[in-house]
């Protein structure tokens, strides 16, 4: 097979064709973005849009890539007016990494609350969960694209229906499962999920009785116990378990390492042929397809190729849109290499835009020198807007996360173009920083549609 060199890898990685310069306007953003004009000159002011998360830990091969978004970002906006003149800036990421750890997430949280920001980007839904009645008591809005029940709408005290600080760019964990469900139903052969995933409140979030019903509903099964396991640990007898209690589909709720370690010992067990693998948006990440290559499925390819997730936003590949035109620019402009082209980068990018129009709406309305989180948090509950063009957000009506959705397919580049399919479209492999290594692109199988609605209390139970 053909090597191609690196500078050729990045190109097939996010495109399968060559993506012409954009026209713009240098001293002012592209009319394609849309967004609301702005009222006041605020030239020689600044904003900062903190951040808090996990950047050394668990979450690191997913989230590293969420600081170069930023900082690509806030030079190209701020070479592009800034927001209304004003200049956009980050926080020094070594001063806001929680290395996944929650005490360290309050204290950073205690230190960046006294900035008095307009808004703060959390990572995880454990830390969102965590600060939900903090950032409440210090109003302070939250951007955040993980999507936990109680991180967004509070737990049973609650009713799991009290629309919180948080504001979700995913749709709700639970729902994305709800929408496997539907497509499994129509695609697999009687359908039985067994759940197996990390046991933090992101791990654990899809697992639910609402969703159980709402899947046997549409005729998908599951097997009663889920399992949950440590990165790292040993799980092949989990994964066993699960099949022989019959599930022939192993839904998880991990990131960057879990999808790649449970995929690895599917195949290692000899079960690739038996078992279709899924899971949440995550899943169909960059670090999956690299981190997924030390192992082989039955098909010849590494063990992660077929797995299915949700994917509720426009990838690298969908090049006739101009906000991935305007991604690929930035990151070929800014030498990103393959690794970092991944779902963080896409959602670093795409959190800049609609802190833009948020701060834009909101100056615009109550003044620029005035304004505060909670003016910001009004506009954020009556917005309605697409962050680059590349995901549908509504935030009107008490939503919290976004509804849109679709299936998708991790898959290997091949040489011919498109997926791989030996032999007659051999996998494209180049040379990586460690060795060999194939191209991992997210095909999208179904066209979007709204998620079901599966918080507890929103959908009859049968008693």
């Amino acid at each position: 097979m053909k090597k191609l060199s690196l500078l050729l890898t990045i190109g097939l990685l996010v495109a399968l064709f060559a993506i012409p310069a954009m026209a713009q306007d240098d001293m002012g953003l592209p009319d394609w973005m849309e967004h609301t004009e702005c009222t006041e000159d605020l030239s020689g002011m600044e904003f900062t849009l903190w951040h808090i998360g996990d950047l050394s830990g668990p979450y690191a091969p997913i989230t590293q890539p969420l600081v170069a978004a930023f900082e690509d970002a806030a030079q190209w906006y701020n070479e592009h007016g800034g927001i209304c003149g004003a200049t956009l800036s980050f926080p020094d990421p070594t001063t806001i990494d929680t290395g996944g750890d929650q005490e360290q997430t309050s204290v950073i949280y205690s230190r960046v609350s006294s900035e008095q920001p307009l808004a703060i980007v959390l990572y995880s839904s454990d830390d969102a969960e965590l600060l939900r009645d903090q950032v409440a008591e210090d109003q302070i809005p939250v951007l955040i694209s993980a999507g936990s029940i109680e991180g967004l709408y509070g737990g049973e005290e609650d009713n799991f229906d009290n629309p919180g600080w948080s504001f979700a760019t995913n749709p709700l964990y639970v729902d994305q499962l709800g929408f496997f469900c539907e497509w499994a139903a129509e695609n697999i052969e009687d359908p039985v999920i067994g759940y197996i995933s990390w046991p933090s409140a992101f791990g654990r979030a899809a697992f639910t009785p609402e969703v159980i019903a709402y899947c046997a509903e549409q005729g998908v099964e599951f097997v009663e116990t889920p399992e949950y396991f440590a990165p790292g640990s040993d799980i092949s007898g989990q994964v066993q378990n699960l099949v022989d209690a019959g599930a022939n589909i192993l839904y998880t709720n991990s990131l960057a390492t879990g999808p790649a370690e449970i995929a690895a010992t599917v195949a290692n067990l000899g079960l690739s042929d038996e078992v279709t693998l899924a899971g949440v948006n995550w899943v169909l990440d960059t670090s999956v397809g690299f981190l997924g290559q030390t192992a082989l499925g039955a098909d010849g390819l590494p063990a992660v190729n077929g797995l299915l997730g949700s994917m509720p936003f426009a990838w690298w590949t969908e090049t006739d849109l101009p906000g991935v035109q305007l991604l690929t620019e930035q990151a070929d402009r800014n030498e990103r290499g393959p690794l970092t082209r991944n779902i963080a980068y896409i959602l670093g990018w795409q959190t800049v835009d609609l802190y833009y129009e948020v701060i834009v709406q909101t100056g615009n309305r109550v003044g620029f020198e005035n304004m505060t989180g909670a003016d910001v948090k009004e506009t954020l509950e009556n917005l309605q807007f697409s962050p680059l063009g590349m995901v549908e957000l509504d935030f009107t009506d008490g939503n919290r996360d976004a509804k849109m959705n679709r299936i998708a397919v991790l898959r290997y580049l091949g040489e011919n173009g498109g997926p791989a399919e030996l032999p007659d479209n051999p996998p494209v492999v180049v040379e990586g920083p460690n060795g060999p290594v194939l191209v991992p692109i997210v095909v999208p199988l179904t066209d979007y549609g709204e998620t079901p609605d599966l918080r507890p209390g929103q959908m009859e139970m049968e008693e």
